[in-house]
């Protein structure tokens, strides 16, 4: 085996390792950052009381309140990061189309390079796997993002912050709510399967992610073959230009994917047991019609802006560490391939 060839498959065998490496990497950055405001959020996707909306505080607003209130730790309530997950099976599944490409490439079919359409079902086989298997991890999530923490008491036994009752879920809870209180909240509601509630609309939200993937891949592929052309010895990106097209290619898949995104929320979201029964659902296509029948179609959309900065910013910033710790994993196991060879050169 040759120099050169020892250092590819090195550098293949290794590549879904390191991209979802890579991904959980970035994806941890992303979600610290932006987290607070994912938390936010979710509180206002899953606001049903129509008195409160009338009140409702900006975003900037809720979250000094939540902090006030609640203690900083609440806007971080939950916080468990799996993006490294996806990123791992979107490469595997992304190593065998570049594959097939290249086969198709020497019967005379395609230039060897992964299509849109390509690209569009990798991600969303990628996005299938990492919901199925972390569907249980986000409904915990939810819980404890839409929890709201009590902090007191006064002698008449009203609340003794009144303007805590301009935040989601009128429920009073205990002022402790940990993972441990939220798996058994949801086990207690709804038993095993309430793990898996939201699992519907969350796998159609994985055209979500898909579009994030084909409309990045395909404005990469697009700038690196105009850069190539004006300059052959140079086709590279900076990582400006990968955090605003990670930018651009989430806010397209946001503004499409959004209303799943709500009635996801909706359907993870603590359901109250007595009340108003217009706010109680059954599952995804009953919180679909009681919310058009109740909300209208702009419940389908609240807090979007919110999650516009939010998603936005986060993938920029996912998509902008990712490519740079991919670059600088793969320069290592070159170099790393390369010494390990001639070493064993006589």
């Amino acid at each position: 085996m040759s120099q050169s060839s020892t250092g590819c498959w090195i550098i293949d065998m290794s590549d879904a390792l390191i991209n979802g490496l890579a991904g959980a990497g970035g994806g941890i950055i992303a979600q610290l950052i932006t987290y607070p405001l994912q938390t936010v959020n979710t509180r206002q996707q899953t606001e049903r009381d129509l008195k409160k909306e009338k009140r409702k505080l900006g975003t900037i607003e809720q979250m000094c309140q939540v902090v006030k209130q609640e203690g900083w730790e609440r806007l971080y309530g939950g916080l468990t990061p799996s993006i490294g997950l996806y990123y791992y099976f979107y490469q595997i599944f992304r190593n065998k189309a570049e594959i097939k490409a290249l086969e198709r490439q020497k019967k005379g079919i395609g230039d060897g390079s992964v299509g849109m359409l390509s690209s569009l079902i990798v991600a969303a086989l990628s996005g299938c796997v990492n919901v199925l298997l972390t569907n249980p991890i986000w409904v915990v999530v939810t819980r404890m993002q839409t929890h709201t923490n009590i902090l007191k008491k006064d002698h008449s036994n009203r609340l003794a912050t009144p303007a805590l009752e301009e935040t989601v879920l009128s429920a009073i809870e205990p002022f402790s709510f940990s993972t441990g209180h939220a798996i058994q909240e949801v086990y207690d509601e709804a038993g095993f399967w309430g793990f898996w509630r939201g699992v519907f609309p969350t796998l159609i939200m994985v055209s979500n992610p898909a579009m994030q993937f084909m409309l990045y891949e395909t404005m990469l592929k697009k700038l690196k073959k105009e850069r190539s052309l004006s300059n052959p010895d140079n086709n590279g990106v900076t990582a400006l230009e990968i955090f605003l097209l990670g930018a651009l290619a989430k806010l397209g898949a946001t503004v499409v994917t959004y209303p799943l995104n709500v009635v996801k929320a909706r359907l993870q979201a603590k359901q109250v047991a007595t009340g108003d029964r217009r706010h109680q659902y059954k599952g995804t296509i009953d919180a679909i019609l009681k919310m058009i029948r109740y909300e209208g179609f702009y419940g389908f959309y609240k807090g979007m802006s919110t999650k516009i900065v939010q998603s936005v910013l986060a993938a920029a910033v996912l998509f902008m560490i990712k490519e740079e710790l991919v670059k600088g994993a793969r320069l290592l196991l070159v170099k790393d391939g390369i010494h390990t060879v001639k070493s064993k050169l006589p």
